[in-house]
């Protein structure tokens, strides 16, 4: 499953309220790194990247059902293996190896300083940071040495000669920081605490020694923030955390502003009291005066975004008195308030802004496809330049300090991600890689882009990919209904976008339409659209869900018999209410780390969630009160397990601190009980997705051989696909062909818990 979080030195990607929405229940967790990582300057602790493109959710009545599902499904298409003599590689399935392997290269970045470009590339299957001379890549040479985890993301501190990136352990979201020094090869983990949730605050070209850290070690619930330098990894405070979501820092490293949550579900902003600065080595500033409220409808389109220069101005991304959240510039002296971009259908998406000037040089618009309006025209015959090297949509990765020489990269919806280094001075692209040439020569489809109306008249932005072969004229519409896969994204607070999609692609070549829908709640498309999805989790979300597919089945597309429902995190649950509150509309269902009960869900939060409980009140529910634990269990998958007739398969891993192992082993046992078949795939050493290579491979396996079981469509055998893999199966690995057999015994049971800790190989 994938995350569609990417970006680049983007002030959009600052913004708190859409940063903490994010990390709530998650965004698809998958093969990541197929694109660019988001934020070349900024690195924040946490899944920055599902490859920013990217793996990787007894009673006689219920028998009966089971029996008759069983009885009902299509038999699969042969099994279909790369190794069988063709004529050629379009007539072959697509390996899994080339679709949710890590990518041969990826995420190119430029040092600050112009002298290095970066990027992630496997050793022994494991992501790490190469750097190479900026007009070498030949004498490329590994800069960090990850043997357990690959690295997600990664930036450029602003020595030039540091690499900096997280870390967390068996996907337990305690995230490290690491810097490398790229001369010597050390790295020196810059937050050596135990069981502390560490996230880069702010770097800054003014201190290209040290960097802003929060760390939650004195609190688990809220992050202080320290300084912190690079070479010696002296920490020192600069502000503890008195009780808010988070802080807002300048390039001077002061703390400008602090931000929280109000107990209605939105926002304060607040500025430090006249007169009280904070003093270095004290506790910081201890005395705050609002300055600016939010109420819970623009509280997810509304916040800040960055300064400029000399910390006059703050961007703000802001929503109120209109719909959509538009980019102005608030004078904090004056309060005067300048529109700087706006857009009738879209959220402001990414600002490109200058690395030393702070000037917004231009903004990006996401509606089904992004546009970029240029606020100055320094840079209009760059971006005109640019967008006519490759056909498809242009991402500026980094930028050096003197803004001469970039790093930009392609997203294109059938082929690899394309990376170039491009020289400014002489407005010339220099191309550096692709992230996987690997693909070259498979049937690779287009990715339609339909607006789909919902009931209620709500328009949703949708991708829809369809079979090699079915659409010859390309008008989106296959010449005869094929199976369907109903692609639900994580979040909820988060989007499909257009470009390349492993999941689609891999999907459509087994022989189906696979439809992604931006569901009410989704973000980018304006407050009325987020707001629209409070309290309707498993209500009118879902039934935007069940619009798609008719819309599908109705256009010709789908064959009403033959659609799944799958998905991660929010997916994940989407899927569950799928099989439970509309047994009849789906064929089978995928739930990876999807949560069964909304309650178990709120009531066991990771600590540092707590901030942003009130508008998981206004948005989920309230878990604090009986009528709203009432509620929110009426909403909740495990209360209707007696209503599943089709088959399941549920992934998860587990150290998830967000969607917790408890969700998925409540409903495998409930199922158990009632004699309603289930297949479980657990991993002891993942948490909120599959991040580890061996594991994405080993349940994509397991669940293209279960929807080709249910669909009909063909499917690669799972060959060497569970070795190295921590998978177990301890439930239903019989109901899927070629499982059972390709596990040891032990792996058909549960993990003993001392499984559940780091390994350095699995069997």
């Amino acid at each position: 499953m994938r995350c569609n979080c990417r970006g680049t030195d983007f002030v959009g990607a600052s913004l708190l309220v859409a940063a903490m929405a994010a990390m709530i229940v998650g965004c698809k967790p998958g093969p990541r790194v197929d694109a660019p990582t988001t934020n070349s300057s900024n690195s924040s602790g946490g899944d920055s990247s599902a490859g920013d493109k990217a793996s990787s959710d007894s009673s006689s009545a219920n028998e009966k059902a089971a029996k008759k599902a069983s009885e009902d499904k299509p038999s699969p298409a042969s099994a279909t293996s790369t190794n069988n003599a063709t004529s050629s590689k379009e007539s072959k399935l697509i390996p899994r190896s080339v679709l949710f392997g890590n990518p041969q290269r990826a995420t190119a970045r430029i040092s600050p300083n112009g002298k290095w470009l970066s990027y992630l590339a496997p050793v022994n299957g494991i992501l790490n940071v190469f750097v190479a001379p900026i007009d070498d890549l030949s004498k490329a040479k590994q800069v960090t040495d990850d043997k357990t985890r690959d690295i997600r993301g990664y930036s450029w501190a602003y020595t030039g000669e540091h690499i900096l990136h997280t870390q967390d352990k068996a996907g337990d979201e305690n995230w490290h920081v690491y810097a490398t020094d790229v001369a010597t090869l050390k790295t020196t983990d810059l937050t050596p605490l135990e069981k502390v949730h560490a996230i880069i605050e702010a770097t800054s070209e003014k201190f290209p020694e040290e960097i802003l850290v929060g760390l939650n070690n004195r609190n688990p619930q809220l992050h202080d923030i320290y300084r912190v330098n690079l070479k010696s990894g002296e920490r020192k405070l600069i502000q503890e955390n008195p009780g808010y979501a988070a802080f807002v820092t300048d390039d001077d490293f002061n703390v400008r502003f602090a931000f929280d949550y109000t107990a209605d579900g939105g926002q304060e902003l607040l500025k430090p009291a006249e007169g009280d600065k904070g003093k270095p080595g004290d506790k910081g500033i201890t005395e705050w005066a609002s300055y600016m409220k939010v109420g819970p409808e623009d509280a997810m389109t509304t916040g800040p975004a960055g300064f400029n220069k000399d910390g006059t101005v703050l961007y703000l991304l802001d929503s109120r008195g209109r719909d959509t959240g538009a980019l102005f510039a608030v004078d904090l002296k004056t309060d005067d308030k300048k529109l700087i971009a706006a857009d009738d259908k879209a959220d402001v998406g990414e600002v490109l802004i200058h690395p030393t000037e702070k000037n917004i040089q231009a903004v990006g618009f996401t509606y089904d496809r992004r546009h970029w309006t240029i606020i100055d025209p320094a840079i209009k015959k760059d971006l005109d330049y640019l967008e006519k090297v490759q056909d498809g949509e242009l991402i500026v990765t980094s930028r050096t300090l003197d803004d001469k020489q970039w790093t930009v990269a392609y997203m294109l919806d059938n082929g690899p991600v394309k990376f170039y280094r491009y020289d400014r001075e002489n407005q010339k692209v220099h191309f550096l890689f692709n992230s996987r040439d690997d693909l070259e020569g498979y049937p690779l489809v287009k990715m339609h882009a339909p607006i789909i109306e919902a009931r209620d008249g709500k328009k949703l932005v949708s991708y829809l990919t369809l079979p090699p072969g079915t659409d010859p004229d390309g008008d989106g519409k296959p010449d005869k209904p094929v199976p369907m896969v109903l692609n639900v994204h994580g979040g909820p607070w988060a989007r499909d976008t257009w470009g390349f999609d492993a999941e689609h692609q891999w999907l459509a070549n087994r022989g189906y339409a696979v439809l992604s829908v931006n569901y009410r709640g989704s973000t980018g498309f304006g407050k009325s659209f987020v707001n629209a999805a409070n309290a309707e989790w498993a209500g009118k979300m879902h039934d935007d869900l069940i619009d798609a597919v008719k819309w599908a089945v109705d256009k010709g597309v789908a064959q009403k018999d033959k659609v799944a429902i799958m998905g991660g995190s929010y997916g994940g649950y989407a899927t569950l209410v799928g099989m439970t509150f509309t047994p009849d509309e789906f064929a089978c269902g995928v739930d990876i780390v999807g949560p069964s009960s909304l309650v178990t869900l709120l009531q066991h939060i990771p600590p540092y969630w707590a901030p942003f409980m009130p508008v998981m009140k206004i948005r989920v529910g309230d878990v604090d009160t009986e009528e709203g634990r009432q509620k929110l269990l009426e909403r909740s998958p495990l209360t209707l397990v007696d209503k599943i007739k089709k088959p399941l398969l549920i992934g998860q891993g587990a150290n998830d601190p967000r969607v917790t192992q408890l969700e998925a082993d409540q409903i495998v046992e409930a199922m158990q009980k009632k004699h309603i078949p289930v297949t479980y795939v657990l991993y002891p050493n993942e948490g909120h997705g599959f991040a580890l290579e061996q594991n994405r491979m080993s349940f994509n396996a397991v669940a293209e051989a279960f929807l080709a079981e249910h669909l009909g469509g063909q499917y690669e055998p799972v060959g060497d696909d569970f070795k190295g893999s921590s998978i177990h199966i301890p439930a239903g690995a019989d109901q899927v062909p070629g499982i059972k057999e390709a596990l040891p015994k032990d792996r058909l049971e549960k993990p003993k818990k001392e499984e559940q800790k780091p390994v350095e190989s699995e069997a």
